[in-house]
């Protein structure tokens, strides 16, 4: 068996008391690797509610330390990459050792791994996962940020998107680098198929409830005509504010007995709900690899979603259907093809079988040491 390593994770977006949620994605990236190595995490966030200068607080489980930093907002941004990079050095000045450090969300924080590698020579992977990379959104992107990202890619071992199609979107940019994609990890011991016991149809949509983003309003478009159909079923909205669509379904009519407002709940009880589920939806704008669906998945869920982003990557046949974004007419009429089962899904076991060999947590971790191992034999 290979030596443990020592990784340390800086990470742009990840879960803290001002967002909670936000980044949870690359939390269990760093749980995974923590499985056989041992990994440190450094984020950073503003909070506006901070009363001190700065708060830096430690947290230990097994394998995994995390530096969770809070400074309060500055309206200067070279006075706040100064702080970001003050607190950073002192956080890292505490660290024992590091062989190789993963990098999550290129721009700032790359800023800090090229640091590393210039003054301690300390190589360095990439994890991305950013929708804003695509088009239309990477117009805003500045040139000063192209032109950092651009120096931060290059000077990686590894850049490694969720998906083809963001790789594509970065390399059009241009963000140059060695490419291999890896994808989101799932627990697969937390995330399996159960017999649903409940008679009454479910749909299940879990996401960030940002309308722009994942278009909930559409959603609840369909589910308003989806009454017409005399059909008992429950929409369960689950995400943090989902309840500020209550009064847009009253709007539209839905009745209450159909729909299910659930705001933020642990990852383990969306276990639970999607155990429970029928079928899951995703009707999306943009997107990368969103990790609910390889859960859903993993729960021997199908899934309708639209074809956006690099989904169509890994969406295996019989595991549901693809739709044109925006199309509501098409959405109704897949939600209704599988109640009426009028073809054939694939047995749960398959599909939980299908995110086990491809997204489970060893197999994820064993993509990441590949790289880790690669990378530090080109220092050694």
């Amino acid at each position: 068996m290979k030596k443990k390593l020592s990784v340390l994770f800086l990470c742009g977006w990840y879960p803290s008391r001002v967002l909670p949620t936000n980044g949870d994605f690359i939390e269990r990236h760093a749980k995974a690797v923590a499985k056989f190595n041992n990994v440190s995490v450094i984020h950073i966030i503003t909070d506006e509610n901070l009363v001190a200068k700065e708060e830096i607080i430690v947290s230990k489980e097994e394998n995994l330390i995390t530096y969770l930093a809070y400074v309060k907002p500055q309206k200067n941004g070279f006075l706040k990459v100064f702080t970001f990079f003050k607190i950073f050095k002192k956080i890292y000045s505490k660290i024992d050792s590091i062989d190789v450090v993963h990098l999550n969300e290129i721009y700032p924080f790359g800023i800090f791994s090229l640091y590393l590698k210039k003054r301690f020579n300390k190589p360095y992977i990439i994890s991305e996962h950013w929708t804003v990379y695509h088009q239309p959104q990477a117009k805003n992107i500045s040139f000063f940020q192209k032109k950092i990202s651009n120096l931060i890619t290059k000077s990686a071992e590894y850049v490694c998107p969720v998906s083809n199609d963001l790789a594509d979107s970065l390399k059009k940019i241009p963000l140059n680098g060695n490419y291999t994609k890896i994808p989101n990890v799932v627990n697969t011991e937390l995330f399996f198929p159960l017999e649903k016991k409940e008679e009454r149809f479910t749909i299940i949509h879990i996401s960030n409830m940002i309308n722009e983003h994942k278009n909930v309003e559409g959603i609840l478009h369909v589910i308003s005509k989806l009454q017409l159909e005399s059909i008992d079923f429950c929409l369960k909205l689950i995400g943090d504010n989902s309840i500020k669509y209550i009064d847009f379904a009253k709007r539209l009519g839905i009745d209450s007995k159909n729909i299910e407002f659930i705001n933020q709940i642990p990852h383990k009880e969306i276990a639970t709900h999607l155990q429970k589920a029928d079928v899951f939806v995703l009707f999306s704008n943009y997107e990368n690899l969103p990790c609910v669906i390889l859960e859903a998945f993993s729960c021997g869920v199908p899934v309708i979603s639209t074809n956006v982003g690099g989904i169509k990557e890994y969406f295996p046949e019989n595991f549901g259907t693809l739709i044109s974004k925006n199309n509501e007419e098409l959405l109704l009429k897949e939600i209704l093809n599988i109640y009426y089962k009028k073809y054939k899904i694939a047995d749960k076991k398959i599909m939980h079988q299908y995110v086990k060999n491809n997204f489970s947590e060893l197999v994820i971790s064993n993509s990441f040491n590949d790289l880790y191992q690669k990378s530090i034999k080109k220092y050694s």
